[in-house]
């Protein structure tokens, strides 16, 4: 009964007439099916061409696995082409042509342990089979394999060319070996051919012996045949072995001889302009060389491609070029533009305009693209955010560091802590040495710059006796000018002779020049002037100009006027020298020698740099400079002065008259004294005391010369009159007023 019921409902189901195929079928050929595959493989529609081929189940032959092995080869997909391997094992006998590609396939996606083994698996092998892995080994760095493979494939078939220039390039790191596999090229007779020469010259100026420039071009102008990777590669030797003339001679040969050139001589010719040792030329030469270099660039139409475009605008920044200009190529690229090319326009700003180059990090962040940030353009944008008078800007970049996931990244810890002491708060660039995991030396040398310029000589040389890692020069440069700033002579001293006895660092013209800075601040300018003297190098600008500061301070004129010519003849452009010697005579009274000093400033057009201040009130940054006239509060702004000018001088504050070294009458220097840039700053922020002492702790004005003695008087009577913590940053260090005294101790 049950049997008989089973029966009766599956024939109520049966059609009453035949049913018709309503589902269309597909006409095409086998044939067809493979040459749609390949079609859509040569567009790169590798998706489409696996589910076609997937769906239809061909009888595949070797060319079509070998096209869609390919195919993920170029596209780099791994996963695709180990499926496609799982299926050919499947289905289909293995063959040579096909084996190969998938070799292939293995080694480009990087996956060179499979790449092996089905090379190990192989019944059968040509000399395709053996270049294909051996170009693997090389393409991925793994120069021992590639070697030791290309030794068992001499004994099995003979190289070809392609598999000499794999062993040579990967022979870039022993120059003995890859003269070895030269000297059996040419026995084979492939020494002429171009893509062995081609991998010999990369060879050969990798090889960092002292003739590797000289072995390329030999290897060039032996060459009988050569193709524009040649000359590139000539060019990049050049610029490798540090020499940049060449490099851009090279470069107006290649285009003279009508070679032509590519995308990549461009972007090493443009990496050589930034270079500022080119042949001794001069930064106007450097900056014709580069708009050459642009305008070639433009007529062959690859300006608008972004790796040329983002080295042009590295060259320009480092030429002096105009910062407009650079940011015009930069947006000529449009949707090209990467995380590459907008870091180097930050950084082309940061150097200059720092505030516009936080600007331009604000933008990418607000891309539509949403271009993912990395560490080197956080990097940058806290180096911007140090030249700011507070750290609001450097600690909104660091919380965005740790949203981003960078946090605990060394590189960046490093660029904090220089951020943080620059903007005056060594507090927190103490904090985020203390929280890092691990240092290297650049953490260690960032924290003694942090207490240099802010006068923690002994806190810096505490830290010097509990780091872990081997200091080098920078290391000593920091803690000598820590004790410069400290007025830790004798540590100084020991400290410079330990250098080399202890540590095996060779003492350089920056270590004489802080010597010179220690010894010369507290007058025992003899001792100096016999340091310089047994230099065991030509002493530079730095060691003359602390020479020079220290006679200033302590009122040595002849020893001023030799620190003063040396000066002027290393560095005829600096108005230092001109303006401390002529310091110097107005202080001795000899009024007609300093008017002698100016005339000849005149003549050679050098000028004085004005003295200018910067304050931060409301994330907006306010100048002053001498004076203050051209500030719009600039009548409230002189209001509020002499009001407190008023106040300060209850409290005991006398101007200092003898900083004014002009020869005028004694009101009028006092005048002069009144309006200097930082009085005009602190004036400024107690008008607008409402808004700037919303949240801030301490009031911090930033400086671009050293700070006088009447205004350092100033602050610090002006610190006890507000109740508050003044910082100013001049050019040289921080002072912390606070209370009536200043972290200084008044030795500066």
């Amino acid at each position: 009964m049950q049997q008989w019921t089973r029966s009766r409902r599956a024939h109520n189901f049966l059609p009453s007439r035949p049913l018709t195929n309503t589902t269309p079928r597909d006409t095409r050929t086998e044939s067809d099916i493979l040459h749609t595959v390949r079609t859509l493989c040569a567009r790169d529609h590798l998706q489409n061409a696996l589910s076609l081929f997937y769906a239809a189940s061909p009888t595949c032959d070797s060319q079509t696995y070998a096209t869609l092995l390919h195919t993920c080869a170029r596209l780099r997909r791994l996963s695709d082409g180990q499926t496609l391997h799982n299926h050919r094992h499947h289905h289909h006998r293995h063959n040579l042509f096909a084996t190969n590609h998938l070799i292939n396939m293995y080694a480009k996606c990087g996956s060179l342990d499979s790449a092996r083994k089905v090379f190990d698996e192989m019944s059968q092998r040509n000399i395709v089979s053996w270049t294909i892995l051996i170009s693997g080994y090389d393409q991925h760095g793994h120069n021992e394999e590639c070697f030791s493979l290309f030794s068992s494939m001499v004994s099995h078939c003979a190289p070809n060319e392609f598999a000499f220039a794999s062993v040579i390039s990967s022979s870039c790191g022993s120059p003995k070996r890859g003269r070895q596999v030269h000297a059996m090229a040419l026995k084979a007779g492939f020494g002429g051919r171009v893509y062995v020469g081609n991998a010999l010259i990369t060879m050969y100026v990798k090889s960092r012996t002292n003739s590797s420039s000289d072995d390329a071009l030999s290897m060039f102008e032996n060459m009988p045949a050569k193709n524009l990777v040649t000359w590139n590669s000539m060019i990049a030797g050049f610029l490798h072995c540090g020499h940049v003339g060449k490099c851009i001679e090279f470069f107006s040969k290649m285009h003279r001889e009508g070679v032509g050139f590519d995308r990549s001589a461009l972007v090493t010719v443009a990496a050589c302009l930034c270079n500022n040792n080119i042949n001794n030329s001069s930064d106007d030469e450097h900056f014709y060389y580069c708009c050459q270099l642009h305008c070639l660039a433009v007529k062959t139409g690859l300006a608008l491609e972004v790796e040329v475009a983002t080295a042009l605008v590295k060259a320009y920044a480092i030429v002096g070029g105009e910062l407009d200009d650079c940011y015009k190529i930069f947006a000529e690229t449009g949707s090209e533009q990467d995380i590459v090319s907008w870091t180097a326009l930050i950084t082309a700003f940061a150097e200059r305009k720092q505030e516009e180059a936080l600007l331009l990090f604000r933008q990418l962040r607000l891309q539509e693209n949403n271009i993912d940030l990395d560490c080197y353009t956080f990097s940058i944008a806290i180096k911007a955010s140090a030249g700011l008078p507070t750290e609001n800007t450097a600690s909104a970049i660091h919380a965005l560091v740790i949203k981003y996931g960078f946090e605990g990244d060394v590189a960046l810890d490093n660029a904090l802590i220089h951020a943080y002491a620059r903007c005056g708060s060594i507090h927190l660039s103490v904090q985020v040495f203390d929280c890092m995991r691990a240092r290297d030396v650049v953490s260690w040398n960032s924290v003694f710059k942090a207490c240099s310029v802010h006068g923690r000589g002994r806190e810096a040389l505490e830290l010097f006796a509990r780091m872990n890692v081997q200091p080098d020069a920078a290391t000593f440069v920091a803690l000598l000018s820590a004790c410069s700033h400290s007025g830790l002579v004798e540590e100084g001293i020991k400290i410079f002779d330990s250098m080399h006895a202890v540590y095996g660092v060779i003492p350089q013209c920056d270590h004489y020049a802080c010597m010179i800075d220690i010894l010369g601040r507290v007058g025992r300018l003899a001792e100096a002037e016999t340091m310089i003297n047994r230099m065991p190098m030509q002493p530079d600008s730095v060691v003359w100009s602390a020479l020079l500061g220290a006679c200033r301070k302590h009122g040595e004129t002849k020893m001023a006027e030799l620190a003063s010519k040396k000066l002027m003849e290393l560095d005829p452009k600096n108005s230092l020298s001109y303006v401390s010697i002529s310091n110097a005579y107005c202080s001795k009274g000899v009024f007609d020698e300093a008017a002698h000093v100016r005339k000849k400033m005149r003549k050679f057009e050098v000028r004085k740099e004005p003295g200018l201040s910067w304050i931060e009130i409301g994330n907006k940054v306010h100048e002053f400079a001498a004076g203050g006239r051209r500030h719009v509060q600039r009548d409230a702004v002189y209001s509020k002065l002499e009001w407190l000018i008023g106040k300060l001088k209850d409290m005991g504050y006398a101007p200092e008259r003898s900083v004014d070294l002009h020869d005028i009458e004694e009101e009028q220097k006092e005048q002069q004294l009144y309006y200097h840039s930082e009085k005009l700053a602190l004036a400024f922020a107690l008008t607008n005391a409402d808004t700037y002492f919303n949240g801030a702790k301490a009031l911090r004005i930033m400086k671009n010369i050293r700070i006088c003695v009447d205004c350092h008087n100033f602050m610090k009577i002006a610190s006890e009159f507000v109740q508050r913590e003044i910082i100013v940053r001049d050019a040289n260090r921080f002072h912390h007023f606070k209370g009536g005294m200043c972290s200084c101790k008044d030795y500066w």
